[in-house]
């Protein structure tokens, strides 16, 4: 009778993890179902540059990449988005999802000319140490503190075609698997465009792949180029190209993570009724535990 009872509990806990798994997942699939996607010519930035969405994408527009930044994956709002290229064949709740996110900062025309004597490793070492301050500022506004753990592709600069990349792993809290963040800066006459690759680690050989196919997606109109600077008339930018790899990576240039364990469950609370009923369920589900705990020790006692 002892092992009957013990089964019962342990079928009943079963079922109520299935169940809930369930639900989930058709809510997920209602939640990818909603999003538009967009193919071909997209115009960026109020005729500032276009894309051209490259074969094996697809493109959420601003409004779109702001939800699932913010309310999908739990990032601070930055209404800084102009969209995001997703990979074809994946959603942005898929386990091994990644995107490139598309900013644009007006800082003005970036001077390259530092870009061959910098040495990376040493600013490296200056990027942890303020990062350790930017990571204080993430955790009192009530998000997961950061940890800089090193490069994960080490600065390049393409002189001909005046882009900059460089990636970066991160550690967020106490996450079981580090953050992937590749930076692909295009520079352009008034300021410069921004594709940040947001993944884990283990999709940096698919995302350094895709790297050159994204970045021959991305062009400035005319009149906006690199090449259109007019120094009589344009402003110089106060930052260069050691600094757009150094700048403060939370406020300037905006950040953003992957929630990599279980984000399919905060998608399916705050869908089902926003963050207060996840709090429940988390409460309700080691309430249960314990519960089946004890009555399994009444059992074998």
């Amino acid at each position: 009778m002892k092992q009957f009872y013990i089964l019962l509990f342990s079928l009943f806990l079963g079922y109520s993890s299935f169940a809930q798994s369930d639900s989930t997942s058709l809510e997920i699939e209602k939640i990818e179902k909603s999003l538009k996607y967009q193919y071909g010519e997209i115009s960026l930035g109020e005729g500032m540059a276009k894309l051209n969405v490259p074969k094996g994408f697809k493109y959420l527009d601003a409004e779109q990449a702001e939800y699932v930044l913010t309310e999908l994956w739990g990032n601070p709002a930055s209404g800084t988005s102009l969209g995001m290229l997703v990979p074809e064949g994946q959603g942005v709740l898929d386990d091994d999802s990644w995107v490139f996110d598309i900013e644009y900062e007006a800082m003005g025309y970036v001077k390259d000319t530092d870009a061959s004597e910098i040495d990376y490793n040493e600013l490296l070492t200056t990027m942890k140490e303020d990062m350790v301050e930017e990571s204080k500022e993430r955790v009192a506004n009530g998000y997961d503190g950061i940890e800089l753990i090193g490069w994960a592709s080490k600065p390049y600069y393409d002189n001909e075609k005046k882009t900059l990349h460089w990636a970066k792993e991160l550690k967020f809290g106490n996450a079981e698997t580090n953050t992937l963040n590749y930076n692909v800066r295009v520079l352009g006459r008034k300021g410069v465009l921004m594709l940040n690759a947001i993944a884990a680690m283990g999709s940096l050989p698919e995302v350094k792949q895709n790297i050159p196919l994204v970045v021959n997606s991305v062009t400035f109109e005319q009149g906006h180029s690199y090449f259109d600077f007019d120094p009589e008339v344009d402003e110089v930018a106060a930052w260069t190209i050691g600094s757009l790899v150094a700048g403060k990576i939370l406020t300037k240039l905006g950040f953003f993570a992957l929630i990599l364990k279980f984000w399919k469950v905060i998608a399916f609370a705050l869908v089902s009724g926003g963050g207060a009923l996840y709090k429940w369920v988390k409460g309700r589900k080691r309430e249960e535990e314990s519960v089946i705990i004890e009555e399994q020790e009444k059992v074998l006692n």
